[in-house]
């Protein structure tokens, strides 16, 4: 269950910096997370995404906010209070400077890049707590490749992609540094669908996602993302597959879309 929202979270994650034609600040995502356990999927977690316009002495950018936190049933069980940001380029999703705080069943780690593309390096600090307690921390400069960027604006990537102009079959590498470690994500256009969700029956493009020379995804299609086939392409819905079990998203609501 350890990175139960890290799961969660790529399953709604350009190799080039597209021009944003997508997201606006404003937006507000929720969904329910599902997990089998013992053979029945069980809803145990909320899943927000939100979106807001942050301003600096130089500049504004666009914050991406992922919030994982199971409901208070299961706080007992396996307590999860993760979040995720990264703070982009409002026209081109760029990604600056990203955090992750996560708290998973008594497990605690956080971490924080500060890209310079420039450069092509990032600033990394890691922050864990020790078993005598108190906190220890590294820090470490990373050489990346130009393309890369971290798990959140990367999925807000995907959904500013033209998919409308993929053949099936189509699929593109996402590069992303998690833990230090620069990992590709593939992203392969199944073709269109048409589901039921809470917030109607939509039409969606159907993605299946794998993560390269890491067994974290299991089985071939088992982890898919829908978003619907519109201007927004919103998540709304999700199966996932890992090594300790799998499980599902659903979309509650979305507002203050496009």
């Amino acid at each position: 269950m350890k990175h139960f929202s890290f799961y969660i979270i790529s399953l709604l994650c350009l190799n080039i910096f597209s021009q944003n034609k997508t997201i606006v600040a404003g937006e507000n995502l929720t969904f329910t997370a599902s997990y089998n356990m013992s053979g029945i999927l069980t809803d145990l977690a909320e899943v927000t995404m939100q979106t807001s316009e942050i301003k600096t002495s130089k500049t504004t950018l666009l914050r991406l906010k992922c919030k994982a936190t199971t409901y208070s049933k299961w706080d007992s069980f396996f307590k999860i209070r993760d979040l995720y940001e990264s703070y982009v380029s409002p026209k081109t999703l760029t990604p600056f400077l990203y955090k992750r705080d996560i708290n998973e069943g008594g497990y605690y780690k956080f971490m924080q890049y500060k890209f310079n593309h420039k450069t092509k390096t990032v600033q990394s600090l890691k922050k864990k707590k020790k078993k005598e307690g108190g906190f220890w921390e590294e820090k470490k400069s990373l050489s990346i490749n130009s393309s890369t960027k971290d798990l959140v604006s990367t999925l807000y990537h995907i959904r500013n992609l033209d998919i409308d102009k993929a053949n099936i079959g189509d699929n593109m590498d996402f590069k992303i540094l998690f833990d230090n470690v620069e990992n590709i994500i593939n992203v392969r256009y199944l073709g269109k669908e048409t589901i039921s969700t809470n917030i109607g029956r939509k039409e969606c493009y159907k993605l299946s996602l794998s993560v390269k020379n890491n067994d974290v995804l299991k089985g071939s299609n088992a982890n898919l993302l829908w978003l619907t086939a519109d201007q927004n392409k919103v998540p709304v819905y999700a199966k996932f597959k890992i090594a300790v079990g799998s499980g599902e998203l659903k979309i509650k609501s979305a507002t203050g879309l496009n």
